[in-house]
């Protein structure tokens, strides 16, 4: 193996080996990768020893932080008394029935009972398959039809790509598959026009009305949502969204699956997002914090009504070979006790998260910020070609590429969808480090304004 530092052999192999998940493979193989090697806190380091303070958590997931030595701890005990066992043949093990238990305290009342994966994407085709079977056993098998909302992320596979409205994603491998639709995501900043965010909110939340009339209430089965949108550019809806979609699920008979991948374990302020929007859903997928990103694992919370109808049928025709892997479930336990331990979860909601807001919404003043939008420790920036009109840069000219890139330059880790800059750090974040990144984040905007006068 080369040397830790040798980065040009270590981008050699990666080029002749390595294909990337939503990379363009060709420019990547002609740049050559970004080697990260080390991880402690918020920082995050590569193998030339530059050092860069981590803004999403990996990938929304690292909420304890990097570098925990209980849960390397955690994992060498466990793998040391039983590497692996599968939960099929009536059987469990400790660390995969604790943390069920753990999971029934800290969601919502009513959620007791959970079904483990291996990620948000198993979980979600997951809560597909429970949910058209839960109406087969209600003796309704025609409610097989999902909803979910354009430009929604869900996952990758085949299942949860279709569930998702990104149509770049559609547009390879032939999804969606057949029984899924989509309605307009709640994006009043680049879609409202001119109406008041909570008009757009009632309005937009009502082509769930039309769209399940359109497609029959008899054939409708559930409408699945994030509390927010990640992936799709942190899309925080107006205030009358919610409501409106509770309302119409309730009257039309039809299940409502919060998609928790990103949204829960804390980022909220609240343990779930489903909590902080008063959301009370019928089943809850969930992945990324449960274990800090620290091993793969994901899980599905059904409701009591849910769980039981389910499983008074007796057998269940699904798994996986890794669900309820000991190992993922000894770290994820460790990792939710940590978040109890310390408080993380509180701590988002009346300090750092307040904090972090604050800081965040100063840089609306910016020449190219549109809107500075933030929840807990999740936070959208728009930049925008002309802030009077909330106009949008031309897609040829790649200002969200650009400001990604000088960001790392900048020593600090952001995400850019598009031209919308998002933000998901570490709960421990400090307010030294909160400050360090906004300082960080404001440069980078000053270089890529200077970037788009040029264009």
């Amino acid at each position: 193996m080369p040397d830790m530092s040798d980065l040009a052999s270590w981008q050699s192999i990666d080029r002749a080996h390595h294909i990337h998940p939503f990379t363009d493979q060709k420019a990547l193989r002609a740049s050559g990768s970004r080697i990260i090697c080390k991880g402690e806190g918020v920082y995050l380091q590569d193998v030339e020893g530059n050092r860069y303070l981590d803004g999403m958590a990996g990938l929304w997931c690292v909420n304890v932080g990097y570098g925990r030595q209980e849960l390397v701890t955690a994992a060498t005990r466990q793998m040391e008394e039983l590497a692996y066992y599968n939960c099929f043949f009536n059987t469990s093990t400790p660390a995969a029935t604790r943390l069920s238990q753990l999971l029934a305290q800290v969601t919502p009342d009513g959620f007791n009972q959970c079904f483990f994966t291996n990620s948000g994407s198993e979980a979600n085709d997951t809560v597909l398959r429970f949910g058209r079977h839960y109406w087969a056993l209600k003796g309704k098998p025609e409610k097989t039809i999902f909803i979910s909302r354009r430009n929604a992320y869900h996952g990758s596979t085949v299942a949860a790509g279709s569930l998702g409205g990104m149509a770049w994603m559609h547009s390879q491998g032939g999804l969606p598959i057949p029984d899924i639709a989509h309605i307009d995501q709640p994006y009043w900043y680049h879609e409202g026009g001119d109406e008041t965010p909570e008009e757009f909110g009632i309005r937009v939340a009502r082509q769930l009305k039309a769209k399940i009339r359109e497609l029959g209430p008899d054939r409708v089965a559930a409408f699945i949502a994030e509390p927010i949108q990640g992936s799709g550019g942190v899309i925080i809806p107006p205030s009358t969204y919610w409501p409106e979609i509770k309302r119409i699920c309730a009257e039309n008979e039809i299940l409502f699956i919060a998609d928790e991948v990103i949204c829960g374990f804390g980022r909220t302020g609240k343990w779930f997002g489903s909590e902080f929007y008063d959301l009370k859903p019928d089943m809850m997928s969930m992945a990324k914090g449960l274990s800090s990103g620290y091993v793969p694992i994901g899980a599905v919370m059904m409701s009591d009504e849910v769980a039981d109808t389910l499983v008074a049928n007796g057998f269940l025709s699904h798994g996986f070979t890794y669900s309820g892997h000991p190992l993922a479930c000894a770290v994820a336990v460790r990792n939710i006790e940590i978040m109890l331990n310390e408080r993380l979860v509180e701590r988002v909601e009346s300090d750092i998260g307040p904090y972090f807001q604050e800081k965040w919404a100063s840089l609306k003043n910016h020449a190219l910020v549109g809107e500075a939008r933030s929840i807990g420790l999740i936070a959208g920036l728009e930049m925008v070609k002309d802030k009077s009109r909330r106009e949008k840069f031309p897609t040829t000219a790649r200002v969200g590429l650009f400001f990604r890139e000088a960001a790392f330059r900048n020593g600090l880790v952001l995400r850019a969808i598009g031209d919308t800059v998002v933000a998901s750090p570490p709960l421990v974040i400090t307010h030294a480090e909160v400050d360090e990144l906004i300082e960080k984040l404001g440069r980078t905007l000053d270089e890529t304004e200077r970037y788009v006068r040029t264009l």
